[in-house]
């Protein structure tokens, strides 16, 4: 049975998240395509917003569980 592929502004958006969430910068958005580049930067947008408030580590745990399901 082949795997389907994931959704690929799924996979922008949770990748995006996990690059906010760990403080880095979104000049570092590796996606080139604007509609894939624009989920990650959501993602982004959301991952730092929780930095911000404490979501990190413990405390972020059942937040990420959402984000990696996608």
């Amino acid at each position: 049975m082949k795997r389907q592929k994931r959704d690929m502004y799924a996979r922008a958006f949770k990748r995006g998240y996990l690059a906010g969430v760990s403080g880095k910068s979104k000049d570092s958005c590796p996606l080139e395509q604007a509609e894939v580049r624009q989920e990650w930067l959501n993602g982004w947008r959301e991952g730092r917003t929780d930095q911000w408030e404490g979501m990190t580590g413990v405390s972020g745990i059942h937040k990420l569980a959402n984000v990696t399901t996608a």
